[in-house]
């Protein structure tokens, strides 16, 4: 089984540490990773998604060492980070041909998967529009495409939901528990709408460290709702 592992990861800006001895394991499926802004949830992400190097601490997928070979993961890896750097002249097509590119993924492979992401994420139309005419809903749907190419085994998304409307909020939630029946997913928001309907994991980070995981049932316990435990869990003063 595909498995990322993390322990004792810790890490430091200067002085300020924002992760503290964080050790956790993802397995095949959705985990949700909710906290308010601040709780560390994206320095955790970039950890993850090998942008950012812990100041202790390992990580493994399956029997590599991610620190000592952090390209094994990556070619396994979609991620989208919070903020999509586009090359506005670009039309979608042509910048997901480019992403392709970059992942070593041959254009003759790239191009079914392409038509496919974006009837999936109802982009077809707007194809060959260049980027820089696209709505901010638009182009997060694009960095979602991009972060789903090449079928990658382990799919990492941050606050993936920014700048959609509920229609499309719909059709990502739906995406995403399809990917997850086989992938490890992890689904980063403060917006506990946006992993309710699909997560069978939810994390609670608060202040760099976990304060609740396990399935939404054994988080939610006697609280009544997601909503609730996760209040309870930061404190509703700074859920939002």
């Amino acid at each position: 089984m595909t498995r990322l592992e993390i322990a004792g990861v810790t890490k430091r800006y200067g002085n300020v540490e924002t992760l503290h001895g964080l050790s956790l394991a993802l397995t095949p499926g959705v985990t949700g990773l909710l906290g308010p802004n601040g709780a560390g949830k994206s320095t955790l992400i970039r950890i993850l998604a090998t942008v950012s190097r812990p100041s202790a601490g390992s990580i493994r997928f399956g029997e590599i060492d991610v620190l000592k070979t952090p390209n094994a993961l990556r070619a396994e890896l979609g991620y989208l980070p919070q903020d999509v750097g586009v090359y506005p002249q670009l039309s979608a097509e042509n910048f997901l041909l480019y992403i392709a590119a970059l992942k070593n993924i041959p254009a003759r492979e790239a191009r079914p998967q392409i038509a496919r992401l974006l009837a999936q994420l109802n982009l077809e139309a707007a194809r060959t529009r260049p980027l820089g005419a696209f709505s901010g809903g638009m182009r997060q749907r694009v960095g979602i495409a991009q972060a789903l190419l090449g079928d990658p085994a382990v799919i990492i998304v941050d606050e993936p939901t920014v700048g959609l409307d509920p229609e499309e909020r719909v059709r990502f939630r739906e995406l995403i528990a399809g990917l997850g029946r086989e992938r490890i997913v992890l689904l980063s928001t403060h917006i506990v709408s946006d992993i309710e309907q699909v997560a069978g994991r939810v994390i609670i980070m608060q202040a760099g460290t976990i304060v609740a995981d396990g399935t939404p049932e054994h988080v939610i316990g006697a609280h009544g709702s997601l909503e609730r435990a996760y209040l309870a869990s930061v404190g509703s003063d700074q859920a939002a």
